[in-house]
Order: structure tokens, then sequence, then C-alpha cells
């Protein structure tokens, strides 16, 4: 369907009659009241040129109002809108706590062969975790020895991902408090749906610092129905290096020893979540890919109708018929003062050999 968004334009269709009529006629024919850069040109053929049949300027009339009819329709702004177009989305509020505290310097995990700190092991995951997320807005809890909000609810990706690249290991503490990031999430999502509300948790450790115990905060997210999946992420064991780099006096040990996997458990059970153990980066990986399959919240659907603006057109006809008649204009003035220089020529020749003759 077709529509002109400012219909009222078309009042202007008899314009150019009115003024013909109601404004006199100029003493000098020859002088327009607009003034153009090649009307004399213009002019000059319709006046001269064009009289000489019937035919010719009618056809120029008819050009000049098949322009001024397409001004108007460029100017009343047509517009084409398409069917409706119903589109559902789902999605979810989905903030995630990441512990930054200093046991998150263990370098236990790899990614791509490389050792690397447990922080960078969780960013690398996430950036995939968060490209996915198209429909979903993100939050960013930063938590050691105090929790901070490092981006609230967003749908802008791109940011989220800076900001989590710009996390460091001790920016909050060197200790953890995961009591006080459920209740910081909670204090974030407490106006939410509670059925769109999501909190993922990832920590290496156990609950060492804040004001509220991670249970009591889970029971306060569970009367919020925030639902809250808990990731212990860290290696089961790895090989110290021995004297100067060597096997000899390597021990293994448990690099995830202080991680409290029952209290991690137990906030996952309390709020309807779970709770999954990351012990190499491709766990991790997994584990995010199982919460990408959790059950999404739809949206409300939303109706659209592709609008497509058509003003182009019309005023692009009207530049070709412009540049059109400028251009055979321009000719034909040309080859009339070529024509009439060549007329001219030949008589002034004629007259200067006679007097050459009459001397001698």
């Amino acid at each position: 369907m077709i529509i002109f968004e400012w219909i009222w334009v078309w009042i202007l269709f008899p314009l150019p009659w009115l003024f013909k009529w109601i404004l006199p006629r100029a003493a000098n024919a020859d002088q327009a009241v607009l003034r153009v850069p090649f009307f004399s040109n213009v002019k000059e053929l319709s006046d001269k040129k064009l009289l000489e049949s019937n035919s010719k300027p009618l056809k120029y009339r008819f050009f000049l109002f098949l322009m001024w009819l397409l001004l108007l329709t460029a100017a009343a702004g047509p517009r084409y809108i398409g069917e409706p177009v119903v589109i559902r989305a789902e999605a979810r509020d989905l903030m995630m706590a990441v512990d930054v505290s200093g046991s998150m310097r263990q370098q236990d995990l790899r990614v791509k062969g490389e050792q690397v700190d447990r922080l960078e092991a969780v960013k690398s995951v996430l950036h995939g975790f968060i490209e996915e997320r198209s429909t979903d807005r993100m939050g960013l809890i930063l938590f050691g020895s105090n929790a901070y909000l490092q981006t609230p609810l967003t749908f802008d990706k791109k940011t989220l991902r800076i900001l989590l690249d710009e996390a460091q290991i001790g920016i909050a503490g060197r200790q953890t408090a995961i009591g006080d990031a459920i209740g910081l999430a909670l204090k974030r999502l407490k106006d939410r749906p509670a059925e769109s509300k999501v909190l993922i948790l990832l920590t290496d450790g156990a609950n060492t610092a804040g004001e509220i115990p991670p249970v009591q905060a889970a029971k306060l997210a569970a009367e919020k129905q925030l639902k809250i999946y808990t990731v212990g992420v860290g290696a089961d064991e790895m090989v110290t290096p021995g004297i100067f780099g060597s096997s000899f006096g390597s021990r293994r040990i448990n690099p995830s020893i202080d991680l409290d996997e029952d209290t991690l458990r137990a906030i996952a059970e309390l709020t309807g979540g779970q709770y999954f153990r990351a012990r190499n980066t491709e766990e991790l990986r997994h584990i995010y890919d199982l919460l990408d399959d959790l059950e999404p919240t739809e949206a409300d659907p939303e109706i659209f109708r592709p609008i497509q603006s058509l003003y182009y057109w019309p005023l692009g006809i009207v530049m070709v018929l412009t540049f059109l008649m400028a251009a055979y204009s321009i000719f034909q003035t040309a080859w009339k003062n070529q024509k009439t220089a060549a007329m001219g020529k030949a008589p002034a020749t004629s007259s200067t050999t006679q007097a050459s003759r009459q001397n001698v």
C-alpha cells in the first residue's frame, strides 16, 4: 500500500496557472521572474524555435506539466507500507556474577593450548556466550571482598564484552563475598518478571567475606523467584614443577581444595537452579552451552509494518528530465549560432573579393 505523508502538498497543484493568471506580464518578455542557469536557453528555444510548429510547444508543455506533477509527488512524501509482520522474541534478564578475588590468579586452565589464569579462561568462554544471547538483556557483577555492578542490564553486547575484558584480578578485593554478589544481583533484578530473571554465579572458592551468608542470600533469592546457576571453576589437580623446572621434586596438588561445592550446590537447589563443575575450559564451555538451552521466556510479540520512502523515484525522474532538456537546449543554441555564423561569413567574403578587383 502506498500512502502520502504530506497529502496537503497537492493543494499547490494549480500554483503555476495561478501565477500566470494573477501576475502581470513583464514589460520585457525576455526577463524571467525566476532565474535558473539555463532559463535563457530554454526560453529562446521555446519562443523562437518551438513555435515554428504546433506540436513542439505542446510537447514541451507536457514535459513541464509532468515535471511539476512529479515534484509535487516527491514533496508529498510517498511511502510504501508492507503487510504487518509479527515478531515473537524470547528473552531473559540474565545477570552474570564473576569472581575476581586473588585465587582467580591460579594458572591451572588452558586456552588454545596456552596456560592461563582462571579469569582469562572465564573471559574467553563468556565472550561466545554473550555473543549468542541476541535477545537477552545481560549484566555483569564483579565480586571479591565486595560486590560491584560492572554493567547494568543492557542489550549492548559490545559494551558488555569490553567491560568484561577490563575486569582485573583483585579489583574488588582479594577475598570472596558470594552472599553479597547474590544480594546485589537480587537488588538489580527485583523489578523484573519472576519467570525471566536468572543469575549465573561463577567462583573458584568459598565465602570468606561479605555481610550476607550465601545460603541466607539464596533463601531471599528464592522468595523473589530469582533462579541461580552456580559454577565452580578450577582444575582438580596440577603438577608443580620440581627443582630448576625439572620433574625431580615435582608433586601433584589440588588447586581447587578451597572450592566450597556444598554451598554452591545448596544455593542452586534453593533457587531452582543447578550447580556445575568446570575443571577445564572445555567443561566450562559445555556448561555455558547447557545454560544456553535454559527455558526462555517469550516476550510480548511485536508487530510492525515495513515502511520504505519512495520520494527519490519521482525526484530522480525530474532531475533526469531537467538535464535532458537543458542539454538539448544548449545543443540547439550552439548549432543555431554556428549556422548563423556560417551564413554571415559567406557574404562578407564575397564583398571583400569584389573590392579587391575594383582596386586592380
